[in-house]
């Protein structure tokens, strides 16, 4: 406990030191962060000082082991680094999926080479990486992928075709699952890979939502020439990597919008009680209609519950425990519980919630218009709740087929 201590005030001391003054007191939150990449934009300098000093501590990457670019700091160390940052409001110097999906899955399962080859990028925030799992056909029902991989020497001839690929256009490096083997089982004929997009044949195409914006893409291969060395744990083995991968994936977003999290922290629960205040009108401290005060309190209660029950399954990673199927769980709640307090800002900002733009509205309540109906694709992405539920009646429930 000691040791603990004198490490907190250490951590501390640091922060106060080399932190940026300019980022002191932000309120950025995670999807507002640095993802890095070589086609990353800084927004100032205060937010690319802050990466590379954190970077050259290893703190990117806390628990990471120092040789691939972390900190190899202990679950408990890592937690007293973000209480601190916390108390400093200081902002995640990186986030991405590189650090919550594809590198803990290469610390699992990957070769030593590829280790050290992409681990320490991840951490100095050079390369930003995407996902490439959901297909035309193959959504729901991730072992259709169909994307071809055929043999040739050293290589991989990769051609087909993925959808709902976030921030494709955006990055540099795709983890993909490839049907290898098309005579064999479907789960046992799928390889993992790890593809540069600048490799001749990757196109990359946006799709845009109802929202007016959207993270994702349609991405296609024609022909792209990838080593097979850069095959994940085996060939024809890639079902098991992609499984640990998901269960990283739906703990993320179970993260981000579970526990007051979401787009600009615009659904916590602390921003629904001002909201709820400016629009329906007050009686002393209290909101006036107190069936909109229940309301309100119980959506806090609710995202305060579920932000502590996944900061006690965050502290389980980081000591070691891999993702199960309670993973599964996280994801339908957080979803379920994003949309809910979205359709909660609607009703109470009542007629100012159906602009779309022009005058009359506030920049912050046609920020709400679009993402609550961005928030309808929560329970889709991911793993539809559907699928999860199947997952729980499976492999939590033991119910049968």
């Amino acid at each position: 406990m000691a040791d603990l201590e004198n490490f907190r005030a250490d951590t501390r001391n640091w922060l106060e030191a080399n932190a940026p003054s300019g980022l002191k007191g932000s309120s950025f939150s995670e999807l507002e962060g640095t993802w890095g990449g070589r086609k990353w934009v800084f927004k100032n300098a205060d937010q690319e000082a802050w990466l590379a000093i954190m970077a050259e501590k290893g703190f990117t990457a806390p628990t990471w082991p120092t040789e691939y670019g972390g900190g190899g700091l202990s679950a408990d160390e890592a937690k007293v680094l973000r209480q601190e940052m916390s108390a400093l409001r200081l902002p995640p110097a990186l986030i991405g999926f590189g650090l919550t999906m594809i590198g803990p899955t290469l610390l699992r399962f990957g070769t030593e080479a590829q280790k050290l080859e992409h681990l320490p990028k991840i951490c100095r925030g050079e390369i930003r990486w995407c996902q490439g799992y959901s297909e035309p056909g193959a959504g729901s029902d991730l072992a259709a992928v169909a994307t071809r991989a055929e043999r040739d020497g050293d290589d991989f001839i990769i051609s087909g075709q993925k959808v709902w690929t976030s921030y494709a256009d955006e990055c540099d490096w795709i983890f993909a699952l490839v049907r290898s083997d098309p005579d064999v089982k479907k789960q046992e004929g799928i390889t993992f890979l790890l593809i540069d997009m600048d490799s001749p044949g990757v196109r990359v195409k946006p799709i845009l939502l109802i929202s007016g914006k959207s993270p994702f893409c349609e991405t296609f291969f024609d022909a792209v020439r990838v080593p097979v060395a850069n095959v994940v744990s085996e060939i024809n083995a890639g079902w098991t990597v992609a499984k640990a991968l998901l269960g990283h994936e739906r703990s993320m977003i179970a993260d981000a919008f579970g526990g007051g999290g979401g787009p600009k922290k615009a659904s916590s629960g602390s921003l629904l009680a001002g909201l709820a205040r400016k629009y329906a009108g007050t009686e002393g401290e209290r909101v006036a209609d107190p069936v909109l005060r229940d309301q309100v309190a119980r959506a806090e209660m609710e995202t305060q519950a579920f932000g502590l029950t996944v900061a006690r399954s965050r502290d389980a990673a980081k000591a070691g425990h891999q993702p199960g199927p309670e993973s599964s769980l996280f994801k339908i709640a957080a979803t379920e519980l994003n949309q809910k307090r979205y359709e909660l800002m609607v009703q109470i900002l009542g007629p100012q919630a159906v602009g779309w733009e022009g005058p009359g509205f506030e920049e912050d309540e046609l920020d709400v218009t679009r993402e609550w109906l961005r928030s309808r694709g929560n329970t889709i992405e991911g793993g539809t709740s559907e699928v999860q539920l199947n997952i729980i009646a499976k492999r939590v429930l033991g119910l049968p087929d």
